[in-house]
């Protein structure tokens, strides 16, 4: 199948995860105070300053399209005091992006707060919507440098989830055994306000701006009469997040497996099911449910796979899973959904929350080196070629 012209081709990133030394963020002080059971992220991938060789990287290999996030901690590190210098770096990587002929896809926030501002109440401050605002309208002129996509929030429901675990209300490995950590309603109500705010701000701060914002797709399949359960997770962790993307320019799927849910509530799959290399079943044609779903919640509006990938030290299987991954896209393209994209998580083997272990990059980097040498795999390549073929396997 060939793909429709304007469908970009990319990859995915996040600052926090490869930039290194955010030192003002609440993740950093997170892993600062549970050294017992988070790793740190220390240097991460030194891409604050190797940004530039990441993007040679990435356009070398024929991909169109560059996700990559700016940093809250970055700009504002202490409350109402902004650093021009960090303003400039991010303008810059927008600059970068377009000099090598890459379409700069930005995320103005990607789980990481500013410490500050965690410690002050998070979402649930009273003044949440008036802080993230005053932060868009600083990283105005990253934007104007040549943004046309920009991501208000990435995986809502992920942060609304992570807010009682960290809280200690629920637990992931609760997840596991039939009962589901459920996203915190009130950071729920919040953080759609926030992205409603934030969103007509952009439209009116940014001509001709699309925004939109991310949705972790838990992909939530029942079995064995467990359709009335499954019903109900999936309006929780996925639904609700995609009907509020109703009047967005875009709304971002995210896939990368799937939940299977009995009558009790989320099962195991069968013990001979193939896994990724941290635990999660192999199931590439999560994307295409996820892509199903989300026209389904909210219509007529388009969508772009923002992330979808496999966790894997195999990078065949990287392809392959990759393959399959693509071909439920283009089942969609062919059934005549808008889709527009497929960004693939993600392009360097990163910090992944607390964890160096997953592998989920099409390029390896050596972190036991100082000069963080980048190692392309056979998947950055392979994605590549058909970018550039604009064929799907």
């Amino acid at each position: 199948m060939r793909l429709p012209d304007g469908f970009l081709i990319g990859a995915a990133t996040a600052a926090h995860q490869i930039e290194g030394e955010n030192t003002a963020s609440d993740w950093w002080m997170f892993e600062q105070s549970k050294p017992e059971r988070l790793q740190p992220s220390g240097r991460a991938c030194d891409s604050f300053h190797r940004w530039g060789q990441d993007m040679d990287l990435l356009a070398g290999a024929g991909l169109q399209a560059y996700r990559f996030s700016i940093e809250w901690a970055r700009i504002e590190p202490v409350e109402g005091e902004f650093s021009a210098d960090a303003v400039d770096h991010y303008r810059r990587m927008v600059a970068g992006a377009r000099e090598r002929g890459i379409e700069p896809i930005v995320t103005v926030h990607h789980f990481t707060n500013p410490a500050w501002f965690t410690l002050g109440g998070g979402w649930l401050r009273g003044d949440a919507v008036d802080r993230f605002t005053r932060y868009l309208e600083r990283i105005a002129p990253i934007l104007d440098e040549g943004v046309d996509t920009a991501i208000t929030l990435n995986e809502p429901n992920m942060v609304a989830i992570m807010h009682r675990v960290i809280s200690g209300e629920a637990n992931l490995e609760t997840g596991l055994g039939g009962a589901v950590p459920l996203p915190h309603e009130g950071v729920r109500d919040a953080l759609i306000a926030v992205h409603h705010a934030a969103r007509d701000q952009l439209r009116a701060q940014h001509r001709g701006l699309a925004v939109g914002w991310t949705v972790a797709n838990q992909t939530v399949q029942a079995v064995d009469g467990g359709e009335e359960r499954a019903a109900e997770l999936s309006e929780a962790l996925d639904d609700v997040w995609l009907r509020a993307a109703a009047d967005d320019d875009f709304v971002g799927v995210q896939a990368y497996s799937r939940m299977l849910v009995g009558p009790e509530g989320r099962v195991e799959a069968a013990p001979e099911a193939p896994r990724t290399s941290i635990g999660w079943e192999y199931y590439p044609e999560a994307v295409g449910h996820a892509i199903r779903n989300t026209v389904a919640q909210a219509p007529g509006v388009p969508v772009y796979v923002t992330e979808n990938g496999i966790s894997t030290r195999d990078d065949a299987q990287r392809i392959a899973y990759t393959t399959g991954a693509l071909r439920a896209v283009g089942s969609c393209l062919a059934d005549g959904l808008d889709v527009r994209g497929y960004l693939h998580w993600s392009l360097l083997d990163n910090f992944e929350w607390g964890r160096w272990e997953p592998t989920f990059g099409l390029i390896a980097v050596d972190r036991d080196h100082e000069d963080f040498t980048r190692t392309p795999k056979p998947s950055l390549a392979w994605l590549g070629d058909i970018a550039r073929s604009r064929q799907l396997p």
